[in-house]
């Protein structure tokens, strides 16, 4: 974007005049981004929040694991499940979590065992 080597004082001053400010958020042990398949879970991360023009926006840096999401099972559905296959209701919820809730498959997989 520059051309050349930009001294790193410079480069700031010259941030604060186009009226830019960026600063590290210090001390951050875990950053999480939850979406419905699952969470981004970021450890020792860095961020840093930058405004400019009123508007603050956020950079995180690190490595990220993925963590997937467990859906919530009602109990009507592991009954059912339980009821159709004569499995024990941790087997069914057990089916149903690794089926995330479909009932049909979760049916077929105890049938099958």
């Amino acid at each position: 974007m520059f051309p050349g080597k930009i001294n790193p004082k410079k480069m700031k001053q010259m941030m604060r005049q186009m009226g830019m400010e960026m600063e590290e958020i210090e001390g951050v042990e875990k950053v999480v981004i939850y979406t419905s398949s699952g969470n981004y879970v970021f450890d020792d991360a860095q961020v840093i929040a930058t405004t400019m023009q009123g508007v603050t926006t956020y950079q995180l840096s690190g490595e990220a694991r993925f963590e997937e999401a467990v859906p919530e099972i009602p109990d009507e559905d592991v009954a059912l499940v339980a009821s159709q296959t004569g499995a024990t209701k941790e087997d069914a919820k057990a089916a149903l979590i690794e089926t995330r809730g479909d009932i049909a498959e979760a049916i077929l997989k105890l049938s099958q065992q």
